[in-house]
């Protein structure tokens, strides 16, 4: 029997490990070696299912117990003992009532399917893998929706062979090794009696088929590389970072699997004018001092064209107004955000000699009564001065 290595080095972990830390190096290891993102990878599968052994015992309390107290022989009773080497435990050789115990029913049991259940679905159909793009749109794009057509690389059936690996004129043949089933049982003697176990054809490599003369065209793949055009609809109000999933554009499935999906990254690109919170759309729009003072009504942009908006008289700089129902629109739900417009009071420069006389004679004019914020100021001023002078008494 090969040795196992120990299921903590398995997983990169020090024995004492956390749960937390188990799931996490667990999830990591898992996504990193899954066949199905690994389809050239021949390595890929075994380390895979080596992970998920190892977590399918470190992540459970009791197995946990026994492994870090009798090692592998603590979740395997068979680990060491092949060769006939408990056969004088006569006690255990009826153990289930009969002539031996199927360790791959055990393993379904415990582990949802187990290693008979992995090897059957290597034979069986299997959903085609998912491809992942990013898609560049504009802000306005984003607003307001869009189709776009995109160019991907996926894996499509082999039009050669139909998909069976084959080439035309022969059929992939019946594994002799295991039946067709991708399987095979291994009878061992073990401390429980006679056991059998279920693992996958080193033959056919779980497939159940022995294709003699591949297609030359996928060299027995059965699935090729193509580029193809796809339509992405870009539902309005879409934001910056969100992943759209097209179902069935992913690359095809083998043995008569589903296709994946094609899932589609939006990064929206910065506009020169807006700026997206949530649904709500901000600008900034400068106003002139006589503006600000006896109010006016200025031209706003949105994403819907040009609107008057009134600026009331007296309007503070940095003032923000609200236009209802102009920002973006919500997705999957009926409604739009409002757009926000923050005035700026722009302070002319450049003045003339008649224009600097001006603005002093109108300055003149003013009391303090026009100037609230001023006299606010103003007597806070008083007040630190008083509290100041105090302070010294």
């Amino acid at each position: 029997m090969a040795e196992k290595r120990d299921y903590y080095e398995v997983l990169g972990l020090q024995k004492g490990a956390s749960d937390e830390e188990i799931k996490k190096a667990f999830r990591k290891l898992a996504k990193e070696y899954h066949p199905d993102l690994n389809p050239d990878n021949p390595g890929a599968e075994a380390r895979f299912k080596e992970v998920n052994e190892a977590n399918d015992v470190l992540s459970d309390t009791e197995k946990r117990r026994r492994y870090d107290q009798f090692g592998h022989a603590g979740i395997d009773p068979s680990y060491g003992g092949a060769g006939g080497g408990f056969g004088g435990f006569g006690g255990f050789g009826g153990f289930g009532g009969g002539d031996g115990i199927d360790l791959g029913d055990i393993f379904d049991s415990i582990f949802g399917g187990g290693m008979g259940s992995r090897a059957s679905q290597a034979s069986g159909p299997r959903r085609g893998s998912d491809i992942s793009i990013s898609l560049d749109i504009s802000f306005m794009e984003a607003c307001k929706g869009i189709t776009h057509e995109i160019e991907i690389n996926r894996a499509e059936t082999c039009d050669t062979c139909n998909g069976n690996g084959a080439k035309p004129g022969t059929t992939p043949k019946t594994c002799g090794d295991c039946g067709g089933q991708g399987k095979i049982r291994i009878q061992q003697r073990t401390i429980l009696g006679s056991m059998s176990t279920t693992q996958t054809c080193s033959r056919c490599h779980g497939k159940g088929k022995i294709i003699e003369t591949p297609c030359t065209t996928c060299n027995g793949a059965g699935r090729i590389q193509k580029r193809k055009k796809v339509s992405v609809g870009i539902p309005a109000g879409i934001d910056d970072g969100q992943t759209l999933s097209v179902r069935g554009e992913g690359n095809v499935g083998t043995n008569g699997g589903a296709k994946g999906d094609l899932n589609v990254r939006i990064s929206v690109r910065k506009d020169p004018l807006f700026e997206r919170r949530g649904y709500d759309i901000h600008c900034e729009i400068p106003i002139t001092y006589s503006q600000a003072v006896l109010g006016a009504e200025i031209d706003v942009p949105t994403i819907d064209g040009g609107v008057k908006l009134t600026v009331p008289e007296g309007t503070q700089p940095d003032t923000v107004l609200r236009l209802k129902s102009k920002g973006v629109k919500k997705l999957q739900r009926e409604g739009r955000g409002d757009q926000l417009v923050k005035v700026l009071l722009e302070v002319p420069r450049n003045l003339s000699k008649q224009q600097k006389d001006y603005v002093k004679q109108l300055d003149g004019m003013f009391t303090e009564k026009n100037f609230e914020k001023r006299m606010k100021f103003s007597d806070r001023v008083k007040k630190f001065g008083e509290d100041l002078k105090k302070s010294f008494n």
